[in-house]
């Protein structure tokens, strides 16, 4: 079955022009596809797929969302869930490093996790623990977990991680990568409401190379950048 893509007149018609990449920064950005009412960009750059800002959740609507999930640190299910970024990222660091949770919601195993393998732990969550000073200092090492697909300006989020991060530090990322166009549209993934922004293998690789980040990919779903350098 063919897939509902857009002619650009079609799709600028309905939808206000995105002008920039939200993630790369890049001027590069066309239509993708339109999945029932909702809308979605490409950039050509680093080819993340973006929900158009007129379909977002106001922050009421969802922060009621995030509330119906059921994540306890303390169940074993999803501590074997969060195991899938704590585990890479544990063999990178070394003892008593310090580290941001950052987007860790109300309970969070993968801190619960790296506390217990004797990491200093500091979480942020815009939502649920919204501290601006826990983002005035540097740590060794930043994990986002199920957090990014949420950015609605990853550009400036991914920034703030290259000044939050010392010097040699590590981030570890983990989120759905999106693969193949035909499952696009019938993804779970993509159906979340609070998801608007979907990342490739190649955007992180994008991501990596603008703040001069090297990147490793040890799972399907996981990134870990180091900063060897001091980015711009």
């Amino acid at each position: 079955m063919e897939l509902p893509f857009l002619s650009d007149e079609d799709f600028f018609e309905n939808c206000p022009p995105q002008t920039l990449c939200s993630v790369c920064g890049s001027n590069e950005i066309r239509p993708f596809m339109l999945v029932g009412d909702k809308y979605y960009w490409t950039c050509n750059i680093c080819k993340a797929r973006i929900l158009s800002c007129k379909h977002w959740l106001s922050k009421k609507e969802e922060f009621k969302y995030y509330q119906t999930h059921e994540n306890i640190s303390s169940d074993p299910a999803y501590q074997r869930f969060a195991a899938q970024l704590a585990l890479p990222i544990l063999d990178k660091l070394i003892p008593n490093s310090s580290g941001l949770d950052f987007g860790c919601g109300p309970d969070s195993a993968l801190s619960a996790i790296l506390r217990q393998h004797g990491h200093n732990m500091t979480v942020y969550d815009p939502f649920f623990f919204p501290d601006k000073n826990s983002l005035k200092k540097t740590y060794d090492f930043i994990v986002c977990s199920e957090a990014a697909e949420h950015f609605h300006q990853p550009a400036k989020e991914f920034k703030k991680f290259n000044r939050l991060l010392n010097e040699n530090g590590w981030i570890g990322i983990m989120t759905n990568f999106q693969t193949e166009n035909a499952r696009f549209k019938n993804w779970h993934y993509r159906r979340d409401p609070t998801h608007v922004v979907f990342y490739r293998k190649e955007t992180f690789e994008v991501i990596g190379k603008q703040f001069r980040w090297t990147a490793y990919f040890p799972s399907r779903n996981v990134v870990i950048f180091q900063k060897t350098r001091q980015a711009f």
